[in-house]
């Protein structure tokens, strides 16, 4: 349903009433104290009425009078409260009363009071407007009430109310029918119009205004609709209520009275309703389904049997959402979503499975069968273009594109032939295999092909129906609509609300075909239904032609035994005739007799002397004909027979004979290519790849049998053959990826795009990957991809050409990867009702990322979340200072609505707490044991010595070690092998030094220059000026490696082009364990915990059993 607005005017003074004049050619409303007459063709005031002094409430037309010319006067009633509206019932027999305190009073004409109704909410809920249903068809007067409790509600004349109230969330200023009943208008506080039907269902949006809504009536028959305001504006609609119907072959469902879903069965004219009890937006039927869109969710229907005639439906599935679309298409497991260009494919349970974006707009879709989740799509679009989908497909197949833009589509039944009509109103048929246009016709605004006859179809337009058989000139007859199915004798037509089947002789196509002595088409026309005269006809035709079998068909389908006596008679002619060929010698012509006439057994006896060349000859004949008469098995052997094996394969796999088929290949010479390729072809399409690719193998055609493993899926099979010959690894892992991707099986997509070395493609489906995490806020899944998007852009980097940017991309993704790995913890902390991190955690993982977010805060990140979770867990371990400080600055900051009170709260109470932090929080550097503060202005670094802190990637907390680097010209290999010696250090003087603070207790070994002297730098470098602004490395000698034992030293061994990098345990009892993956620090306890939990590494999802890079 939509409104058009017709025509508009404003009042100076509010609208408070209007009526219309019976015949609804006039207008009158009452406006301040003026009463104005509209014309309510075109909005022309007619004139305004002026003798009122002051404000005019009401206004009504008189229709066979009030009072009675014979009463003297007008009888009062005293009411208990002030009556704020009144309606009559149709018979005029009964007033009801609307009050002020809520209570509605039904009186006689008399005035006396026979039914008091008392309103729940009382004098809070004045009843504002009330009206009876015109309706004559109500067994009982209805009565629509509005108060200002915000409800309406219905009740029957005696009292009893109807159904339960409907809450309206604005408050009513009036209500009214239409003329038959089937709607209601309500308008008021919520500044606008809205149309209910007669059970109060609300069904859309007559007209939006500027101001309250004191007034609405519609036009008397009519869908027309006048508004009035309290700002003067008077608004005309009207309001088109559109088909929303569908069809499938012998079975229509449509829309009535906009709530309600009628099937109506064409053939058996039985219909079932299906009440629904809400608008009903679009309907969609297939086979045994109906599907029917409300406006917060689909409902699935399925027929209770397969019976071809049965017209009970039950629920099936419910998808409780809201859907926007234009076009609704339902299947056997799937329902199609059209919306503009995009087509989603939803499964029953609501989830999307795939979607399709078209380059224009969709016009028209329909589906045209298949499989069960297999079926096909037919699409037409704006721009010309005519598709063909398969939902479980994610790639439309385009089968031809016009010049001008579709409105109708239809595919023949053997899905050979395409009829379009398209915006110039011409129905264009093409070859689709071809891309040929075979006709067209002029006059056409819609078209369905014959579902029983492959060369028929009709189309309508102009107030006429077109049938045209084959290339023939069309037959026309009247008729008035919309053709939307053709089967058998029977066109279904739409015309205006209501679909009907029309019987239509088919005796016109039978008479051209017959025009052209092709009397076995004109037989299968005949089938579809002709008159008696007719069969007649057809028999005489085909018997003068020689077509015995036709003639024979058609004499025994109107039971005419004499002519059937003289066919018999004259087929027995025939062998008097081969004898006396036989006498004079002419064998020859005998056999040619017998094999026109298609009696093959008499022809035997007439081949030479064992001929081959005849043999063959008359088999290929015999087979021919065996095939005409649809013998196909017996032609088969036949072609078999005569060596004629692609016929042979060709009437197997159109027929679908797979064990025939692999009889065949089996018995073929592998030299014989065609018919082996032509095999193997068949098998493929009828889903059998493993004779295929035994045919395939045969030939020794390793392409196309790699090709077969990729179009069937047969993956293991596929990779098998690659790992033989790697020359076809291009062809296999390129189609595997995008086979993943098309089901969403993207990580894997991404991997096998990397092995087929289409690194764009693999970056491309990760930078996806990548987007959706974050806008969905999988932050855990984002960090995931980040790092592989690192790991991608390292592998990258082995290029020359393209090492230094890669390397700055593996950077940067890096950094993303660490940053989203730290907030999902707090977004799940912020997010969900429960934390499943320690609030020392959550401390440590907000201070690092406040540390480390740059000054672009990366997407999905939110800073508020960060510096709340800071504030709250601060306060919680003692740490004051820094908490006031996370509140002082998450005032400078835009607080969600949800977050507000807990931060003002949060900001009060800090100030009540001393302004220092607990020394326990304080981070400790392990490499020159100086005290951090909480808030660090550099970061992530040590204050003293600049040295980077290495954090653990599951609690935060700052781990004992620090990174050292090689001297220049000692390699990798070469430093390995000097730490993996583990030689016994020399007896030397040792010097213990101990460091103390509140948190821990360090021991260092300090050695003596008789020992290693000051090479090394672990012992000589602990003491450092306070506020040094260089960081100076930690670099060590050979002499160094080789004093260092291999427990105490964590390697990272990166792939090239990037340098190994190592790290030395300060506290060697404390274990540490690095994920030979992704490189990520954890301590040793909760690395085997969270494996456990996982069953792979948190960070980079390594599975245990996994070997490392």
């Amino acid at each position: 349903m939509r409104a058009v607005l017709t025509w508009r005017d404003k009042a100076e003074h509010c609208i408070n009433d209007i009526a219309f004049k019976p015949d609804g050619t006039q207008l009158i409303l009452a406006a301040g104290s003026r009463l104005l007459v509209y014309d309510t063709s075109d909005g022309t005031l007619l004139q305004p009425l002026k003798g009122h002094k002051d404000t005019v409430y009401c206004v009504a037309y008189a229709k066979d009078g009030l009072w009675s010319p014979e009463q003297k006067s007008v009888s009062k009633h005293k009411s208990s409260s002030k009556i704020i509206c009144c309606s009559w019932t149709n018979d005029g027999q009964y007033l009801a009363l609307g009050m002020f305190n809520g209570i509605i009073s039904i009186r006689n004409k008399n005035g006396e009071e026979k039914v008091k109704i008392e309103r729940p909410g009382g004098s809070l809920s004045p009843i504002w407007s009330i009206c009876w249903n015109p309706s004559r068809e109500e067994r009982n007067d209805i009565l629509a009430v509005a108060d200002w409790g915000q409800k309406v509600s219905f009740y029957q004349l005696s009292g009893k109310q109807i159904g339960k109230d409907r809450a309206l969330n604005f408050d009513p200023c009036c209500i009214s029918y239409f003329t038959k009943g089937e709607y209601i208008l309500l308008g008021g506080s919520d500044k606008q119009v809205s149309l209910f039907t007669k059970d109060g269902v609300r069904l859309g949006t007559v007209g939006e205004q500027n101001s309250w809504v004191w007034t609405c009536q519609a036009k008397p028959d009519s869908n027309y609709v006048v508004v009035g305001c309290q700002d003067g504006t008077i608004s005309f609609y009207q309001l088109i209520f559109s088909t929303v119907h569908g069809l499938y072959k012998d079975r229509y469902a449509y829309r009535d009275s906009m709530t309600d879903v009628i099937v109506q069965h064409l053939i058996t004219e039985q219909k079932v309703r299906i009440k629904c009890k809400e608008l009903v937006k679009k309907i969609a039927i297939y086979r045994n389904r109906l599907a029917i869109q409300l406006p917060e969710k689909i409902l699935i229907y399925e027929l209770y049997s397969e019976d071809l005639s049965d017209m009970h439906y039950r629920v099936k599935e419910k998808i409780i959402k809201k859907f926007e679309c234009n076009l609704l298409v339902v299947c056997a497991n799937h329902i199609i979503l059209c919306q503009e260009k995009r087509l989603q494919c939803l499964s029953f349970s609501g989830v999307k499975e795939r979607e399709w974006q078209m380059e224009s707009l969709i016009r028209y879709i329909k589906v045209i069968g298949g499989p069960p989740g297999r079926e096909g799509l037919l699409v037409g679009l704006k721009n010309g273009q005519i598709l063909k989908i398969f939902v479980d497909n994610l790639f439309a197949i385009v089968l031809l594109k016009q010049a001008t833009a579709v409105r109708c589509l239809d595919m023949s039944a053997s899905r050979k032939k395409l009829a379009v009509v398209d915006e110039n109103d011409t129905c264009l048929v093409y070859d689709i295999d071809t891309k040929e246009l075979l006709f067209q016709e002029p006059n056409a605004n819609s078209v369905a092909w014959n579902t029983q006859c492959e060369d028929m179809l009709c189309f309508s337009g102009g107030g006429y129906l077109n049938i045209k058989a084959s290339t023939f000139p069309v037959h026309r007859q009247k008729l008035q609509g919309f053709v939307v199915g053709y089967n058998g004798s029977k066109i279904f037509c739409l015309h205006v609300f209501s679909i009907s089947a029309v019987e239509v002789p088919q005796s016109a196509p039978m008479y051209q075909y017959l025009d052209r002595k092709l009397f076995k088409e004109a037989y299968q026309i005949a089938c579809l239904g002709v008159t008696d005269t007719d069969w007649r006809e057809l028999a005489m035709e085909a018997l003068e032609g020689l077509d015995f079998e036709t003639a024979k068909k058609a004499f025994i389908r109107v039971q005419d035994l004499r002519y059937l006596e003289l066919i018999s008679s004259i087929e027995g002619k025939f062998h008097e005739a081969a004898k006396l060929y036989k006498r004079s010698g002419h064998e020859n012509l005998a056999l040619e007799m017998y094999t026109d006439l298609c009696m093959f057994e008499y022809a035997k006896d007439f081949l030479g002397s064992g001929d081959p060349k005849e043999t063959k000859m008359l088999i290929t004949k015999q087979a021919d004909w065996a095939r005409n008469i649809k013998e196909p098995k017996a032609a088969v052997e036949m072609y078999i027979s005569a060596g004629e094996h692609v016929k042979a394969i060709e009437i197997c796999g159109d027929h679908g004979w797979v064990d025939m088929l692999i009889d065949i290949a089996r018995k073929l010479d592998k030299a014989e290519r065609e018919p082996l390729l032509l095999c193997a072809t068949y098998l493929k399409k009828l889903d059998s790849p493993g004779y295929a690719a035994e045919t395939y193998l045969k030939m020794g055609d390793l392409k196309s049998l790699v090709q077969l493993h990729v179009e069937t899926q047969r993956w293991d099979e596929a990779f098998a053959l690659g790992e033989k010959h790697p020359e076809f690894k291009d062809d296999i892992y390129m189609p595997y990826a995008q086979w993943l991707a098309e089901n969403d099986r993207f990580e894997e997509a991404q991997k096998a795009f990397h092995k087929a070395g289409r690194q764009r493609e693999a970056v491309q489906v990760l930078e996806q990957l990548t987007n959706n995490a974050v806008a969905e806020s999988r932050f855990n899944d984002a960090a995931y991809y980040y790092w592989m998007l690192s790991m991608q852009c390292l592998d990258i980097a082995q290029d020359p050409a393209q090492k230094d940017t890669m390397l700055g991309k593996f950077y940067h993704f890096q950094r993303l990867a660490e940053l989203y790995h730290g907030y999902h913890a707090i977004h799940r902390h912020t997010e969900d009702p429960f934390s499943v991190h320690r609030p020392e955690t959550l401390f440590n993982i907000s201070r690092f990322l406040l540390h480390s977010l740059p000054k672009d805060t990366p997407s999905g990140i939110s800073k508020v979340k960060i510096l709340f979770t800071l504030a709250k867990q601060s306060k919680a371990l003692g740490a004051y200072r820094l908490a006031r400080h996370a509140y002082d600055k998450l005032r400078g900051l835009y607080i969600p609505a949800r977050f507000q009170k807990s931060i003002e709260l949060g900001t009060l109470t800090i100030r009540a707490k001393p302004f220092h932090d607990s020394e326990e929080l304080v981070p400790l550097c392990y490499r020159c044991s100086t005290n951090n503060p909480l808030l660090n202005n550099l970061g992530n670094v040590c204050i003293n010595c600049r040295q980077p802190f290495i954090f653990s990637a599951s609690s935060y907390d700052v781990l004992h070690l620090v990174e050292f680097y090689l001297e220049e010209g000692i390699t990798d290999e070469e430093a390995i092998s000097l730490i993996d010696l583990e030689v016994l250090r020399p007896k030397r003087d040792d010097r213990q030094l101990e460091i103390a603070n509140n948190s821990s207790q360090i021991l260092r070994l300090v050695e003596t220059k008789d020992s290693i002297g000051d090479e090394d730098p672990f012992t000589a470098k602990l003491s450092f000026e306070q506020g040094g602004s260089e960081f100076v490395p930690v670099v060590v000698s050979r002499l160094v490696l080789r004093s260092m034992s291999r427990r105490d030293v964590l390697i990272k061994r990166w792939p090239p082009p990037l340098r190994w990098q190592y790290f030395r345990s300060l506290l060697p009892d404390a274990s540490i364990t690095m994920c030979p993956s992704c490189f990520q620090m954890f301590h040793s306890e909760d690395y085997e915990l969270l494996v456990l939990q996982h069953g792979c590494c948190p960070y980079c999802r390594r599975c245990k059993d996994d070997p490392g890079p």
